[in-house]
């Protein structure tokens, strides 16, 4: 345990850049030998416009690592979070600060996003990708990664985190992100064994079924034990799910950049809801 947390104390910043292209170039072979829907797209145009966004999140993350890091010494140094407070061995650190750091800096910001309005219009971005693969992990808006820092250094303040354990965090949280966005489901099997403890393909692609009130469940990316903790757990049949927004099913406001980058700044708009998912059946009729 102890190699472990050195080499996340001390991780390079060439390997963090492999976890994150090495994740995808893999689940983009994966899905693209076994998908789960054949999509009619041109993928590499697709990715490069998730790649884009992958690259506004690098920047937002790069230019505030520095909260982050200070953030971290500082809990550390003058004891404050839940990990300075109790003596625990190292491995219990790993496994609890995982899971609060996971809590706190993912669930709840994406619970969060989806109850505040403005915080919606960010990161209806991401949902709004109607081709959802391995690439659709990273799209976010700069809006949404500055959101989304602000609760994980709010998490690493509570846990009392330090850095090796937020560099163990963000990079489970990147793979496991890539590989429950990938275009690929698991057999009934194999995630019924991973599903207890792990956020898998199956389970969160409903979350981006085009509709209420599927969109507003299955929020976790790690661990799946929070939503069923927190009754907002479900299931549906992959083949059963359209991916998108009711709201927003208009090609220049998800596949080009200029639109979507525009999204959160358009006047709200309410979303239609479960009675219109009983009317339509294909992607064909949701962009009519």
């Amino acid at each position: 345990m102890e190699r472990l947390v050195d080499y996340f104390a001390h991780i390079p910043s060439a390997h963090r850049s492999l976890i994150l292209v090495g994740g995808i170039a893999f689940f983009w072979l994966l899905e693209s030998i076994v998908p789960l829907v054949q999509f009619e797209y041109h993928k590499p145009r697709h990715a490069g416009i998730n790649l884009f966004f992958t690259f506004t999140t690098i920047l937002v993350n790069f230019s505030l690592a520095f909260v982050l890091v200070r953030t971290s010494d500082w809990a550390v140094s003058n004891q404050v979070g839940l990990l300075q407070w109790l003596d625990l061995p190292v491995w219990v650190q790993a496994v609890v600060g995982l899971f609060l750091l996971d809590l706190i800096g993912a669930w709840l910001a994406h619970w969060t996003e989806h109850q505040v309005k403005w915080m919606w219009q960010f990161h209806s971005v991401h949902h709004s990708d109607q081709y959802v693969d391995t690439t659709t992990a990273n799209r976010h808006h700069p809006g949404e990664s500055v959101i989304r820092f602000l609760f994980t250094t709010l998490a690493v303040l509570v846990v009392g985190a330090p850095m090796w354990l937020v560099f163990m965090y963000q990079a489970l949280s990147v793979l496991l992100s890539q590989f429950n966005h990938a275009n690929i489901e698991l057999p009934r099997w194999a995630d019924r064994a991973l599903n207890w403890l792990l956020v898998t393909p199956n389970m969160h692609h409903v979350h981006h079924h085009y509709v209420l009130p599927y969109s507003n469940t299955n929020y976790g990316n790690i661990f799946s034990i929070w939503d069923r903790l927190f009754r907002t757990y479900t299931v549906r049949q992959g083949k059963d799910l359209i991916y998108g927004l009711d709201t927003h099913p208009h090609l220049h406001e998800h596949s080009h950049i200029g639109g979507i980058l525009n999204v959160p700044f358009q006047a709200y708009r309410p979303p239609v809801g479960e009675r219109n998912d009983k009317l339509t059946t294909t992607a064909e009729q949701v962009k009519a």
